[in-house]
């Protein structure tokens, strides 16, 4: 495993469209070992693969409860809106209320290419919403209704 350089706003691979991952090899399982080290050693609850510079569906996620790896995500379900404070690792002193779903359901692979489903409330929702974004190029800046100073975060 490797730490791997967080891209920051202004990088132009973070406003790019991701390519689906067609093959689950050994390339792919580090790619994802060290975005787990690189988010776990970043204090990150999240980390999509655009924000390490490689350009394919790949998130990696942990609200607490263990980490989660979602290979070619995509929302198929979500309900309710609920606005709350969001900051990411490739935004760094930013913070915005951002609005995004309460609840929402995944479908997803995981690194072997098995399919699963995974729903999400409150933090898992948002964190869900947020990564999935990154992979269509959207940073939460671009979602902000309002910006906070940093340590107002909720």
């Amino acid at each position: 495993m490797a730490l791997r350089n967080i891209r920051e706003y202004g990088d132009e691979v973070l406003r790019k469209n991701c390519r689906k991952v067609k093959v689950f090899n050994e390339r792919l399982h580090t790619l994802i070992s060290d975005m787990l080290e690189t988010m776990s050693n970043a204090n990150g609850v999240g980390l999509a693969a655009p924000q390490v510079g490689i350009l394919k569906r790949v998130v990696v996620i942990d609200v607490g409860e263990g980490p989660i790896v979602l290979i070619n995500p995509e929302i198929i379900e979500s309900e309710g809106e609920i606005i709350k404070p969001e900051a990411c690792l490739s935004v760094p002193g930013i913070v915005g209320e951002v609005p995004r779903p309460r609840r929402v359901k995944v479908k997803a692979q995981d690194k072997w290419g098995k399919p699963f489903e995974i729903e999400g409330e409150e933090l898992l929702a948002r964190a869900l919403c947020h990564e999935i974004d990154h992979l269509e190029g959207v940073l939460f800046v671009d979602k902000a209704i309002k910006f906070l100073e940093p340590d107002s975060e909720g």
